[in-house]
């Protein structure tokens, strides 16, 4: 298949340097290129086929409606790279916003270079990727925001008391182990809660979640 070829988008050379160390000994993964900016990413691409590159990792410092306006850009010119944002600040409304906008992975600053390569890896497979940490993010504002209502029905009303402190829990960050010795039941049972959960609320993936917040507005973006 070949190695998945990638350029750092960086507005700081010490970080380019870092992320170029942290990837380079991993099989199958080729940094060509770092840039500054956005604008120099579109340079760089004008020297290259259109497929030479697989990913850009887009590192975002402030996120907001430039740092959206700037994937929307890359999503419309190449869009058959996969963007993955690391966001080292994010919250709810800009995770949705970048995957409207065309994000495929987003990773937090707490993220570690073993979920970087999975991210990347994940990516060129044709699936998209959400660190822990966004994940959490996206899990605790829906459960925030448990008393919408799509067609005339609570979603969450379908969750027994159970479900819903399970579903907490794993918000929280917690493993299936943590939340089965906080609960005092076997990992078994946690994952047949989880399970049912996410039937329940007709889900399969926790990127399916964040698809149905957009989908149903959710989350205001």
């Amino acid at each position: 298949m070949g190695n998945i070829r990638i350029i750092i988008i960086d507005e700081h050379p010490i970080v380019q340097t870092g992320l170029r160390s942290i990837l380079k000994d991993i099989d199958d993964i080729e940094v060509v290129d770092a840039v500054k900016n956005v604008d120099l990413f579109f340079e760089k691409m004008k020297h290259m086929p259109a497929t030479f590159v697989q990913v850009v990792m887009y590192d975002i410092y402030n996120p907001g409606d430039q740092e959206i306006e700037n994937i929307r850009r890359i999503k419309k010119a190449f869009g058959k790279i996969n963007i993955l944002v690391l966001a080292m600040y994010s919250n709810d409304k800009f995770i949705l916003k970048a995957i409207k906008s065309g994000a495929r992975g987003l990773l937090s600053n707490q993220t570690t270079r073993n979920e970087i390569a999975e991210a990347i890896f994940t990516l060129r497979s044709g699936y998209e990727y959400l660190g822990k940490t966004i994940t959490n993010i996206v899990l605790n504002s829906y459960l925030n925001r448990s008393k919408f209502d799509v067609g005339g029905q609570s979603e969450m009303t379908q969750l027994s008391s159970r479900e819903l402190e399970v579903l907490r829990l794993f918000g929280e960050g917690l493993t299936n182990q943590e939340i089965a010795d906080k609960l005092f039941i076997s990992i078994r049972t946690v994952e047949s809660h989880k399970n049912n959960i996410m039937k329940k609320i007709n889900l399969r993936t926790t990127v399916d979640l964040v698809k149905f917040a957009i989908r149903n507005n959710i989350i205001e973006i």
